[in-house]
């Protein structure tokens, strides 16, 4: 069983790491959040929070955990095949029972007693639980981090329903000035009185400022629409890495 606990060791160790991982991803996309919303670019931030290296350390977590338990389920097997050695006689004492059923019960009972039993089981037990905790405080992280991504998620929609709805607003508004741009060159154009053609210039100019301002606006709301976009895009691919992380949890706790 030394084998055994040193697994179990090591399993400690695997969950701890992978915990600070998941943090640490989840920390990075906050972290993106809160730059975000004070207009920061967040590009190499959201492109750095990879799922690779996540990933790569939950497989191995769970794969050793779940040798854990193969491990935890032979030593069950022997356990129950030694104790129902204990309640049958062995061949000795089968023999000596031709002779006097009651020697032979006697020897079977000091066997048993001799064979510890209930230390085997608390020790079993004990593993079993320690295994059980290992993977109940893992899914209890994951669900948290969910928790707190899907919470970010939401706020984001709701600023990319605002920054689509704003772009969306100023190409209204540069395809309605667009006309009226039009319609004063053409009376410029035309125009012969000097002091008409001044005045029509300049609300060209004014016209025009405005039409630059909006379009230089719209590629501001677009760039943040954009990144908007790819910050959820991420957000949701953590959300489904958490969610199958702790079905892959659940499944092997039922396994227990």
């Amino acid at each position: 069983m030394s084998n055994f606990a040193s697994q179990i060791e090591k399993s400690k160790i695997e969950v701890a790491e992978a915990q600070a991982k998941i943090a640490e991803l989840s920390g990075k996309i906050e972290t993106a959040r809160t730059k975000m919303a004070t207009g920061s670019d967040i590009s190499i931030d959201i492109e750095n929070a990879s799922l690779d290296d996540v990933h790569a350390h939950a497989e191995m977590m769970n794969a050793n955990i779940a040798d854990l338990i193969l491990g935890l389920d032979d030593v069950t097997s022997g356990f129950s095949k030694e104790f129902d050695g204990m309640r049958s006689k062995t061949g000795w004492e089968s023999f000596v029972g031709i002779f006097s059923k009651k020697r032979a019960e006697s020897m079977r009972q000091e066997r048993v007693r001799m064979a510890s039993i209930d230390d085997k089981l608390q020790d079993l037990i004990g593993k079993s639980n320690v295994i059980t905790k290992l993977l109940t405080d893992q899914l209890d992280t994951l669900q948290t981090h969910k928790d707190r991504v899907e919470t970010n998620l939401t706020e984001t929609l709701v600023d990319r329903e605002a920054a689509v709805s704003a772009l969306e607003s100023l190409k209204a508004e540069l395809l309605a000035m667009d006309p009226q741009i039009i319609e004063l060159e053409n009376k410029i154009s035309v125009e012969q009185n000097a002091g008409k053609r001044s005045k029509l210039e300049s609300a060209l100019a004014d016209l025009n400022g405005k039409y630059n301002e909006a379009a230089q606006m719209e590629q501001v709301k677009l760039a943040e629409s954009q990144t908007l976009e790819r910050y959820i895009e991420k957000g949701k691919s953590w959300v489904d890495s958490l969610q199958n992380q702790a079905a892959t949890q659940m499944v092997l706790i039922k396994l227990l």
